[in-house]
């Protein structure tokens, strides 16, 4: 559990040593650091919608959401949009592993910051602290099926320490879990989420199998950039 925290936040953690099989066995554990992720969010929702306008609210949240986890998604969402100009797969992962962005990779920036902002402030108050914990909760559980089905396009980067190195095991404690946070916080309205996000992860394994040949720690993060803003997109479609 540890190791999955240190991996997809930048909450200070107790030290343990070094296990390069670590990270595959933590899998289970990426839609717990979703809800307590989406908790804190929560929190200050309900610290701060009394005493400011809903938009500073969904700012404020946006930017804890964004610093908490070091742009780590929104960094991989940037790799992959940059790598959807290039005709061929090598040169597509030539893009992926360099550190600069181009014009892609910036309006995927732009459109998803600004997207999940407008989102944030057009859910409904009573409702907004449980869509943003199962977003958070569900754009982790995208990473379980992906890095159990999906081989690695690289033999080296973060994407290789998971993907086929997820035990079947995790992939199912994993979506329970998940299943049950949704459940739980949306009741009949966690139908839609549950599905829209399945539905995506899938489409998302299909064009990186397609367009790579395989996954990427890139793919993993725009899988999970994108599939925060589909849950935050039922949320507004039901209200």
């Amino acid at each position: 559990m540890v190791a999955a925290f240190q991996f997809l936040t930048r909450l200070p953690m107790p030290r343990i040593a070094f296990d390069a099989g670590s990270l595959a066995r933590s899998v289970k554990f990426f839609p717990l650091v979703g809800l307590g992720v989406g908790t804190g969010a929560a929190l200050l929702h309900w610290a701060l919608a009394p005493h400011m306008t809903p938009v500073v609210v969904a700012w404020v949240m946006l930017t804890y959401l964004v610093l908490i986890t070091g742009c780590f998604h929104e960094d991989a969402l940037a790799d992959v949009a940059d790598s959807l100009g290039a005709w061929t797969r090598e040169r597509r992962l030539e893009i992926m592993r360099d550190s600069r962005i181009g014009s892609y990779g910036a309006a995927a920036l732009v459109l998803s910051i600004a997207g999940r902002l407008l989102l944030l402030r057009s859910l409904p108050a009573g409702r907004l602290a449980a869509y943003v914990i199962v977003a958070q909760v569900l754009c982790r559980w995208s990473t379980l099926p992906l890095s159990y089905f999906l081989p690695a396009v690289q033999g080296t980067g973060q994407g290789a320490r998971i993907a086929r190195l997820s035990s079947r095991s995790s992939l199912l404690l994993g979506s329970t879990f998940s299943v049950a946070v949704a459940v739980v916080a949306l009741h009949r309205a966690a139908v839609a989420p549950l599905v829209v996000v399945a539905v995506l992860t899938a489409a998302g394994g299909w064009f990186f199998m397609r367009r790579l040949g395989g996954i990427t720690g890139d793919c993993f993060g725009a899988v999970n950039q994108m599939t925060e803003i589909a849950v935050y997109v039922c949320g507004v479609w039901t209200a």
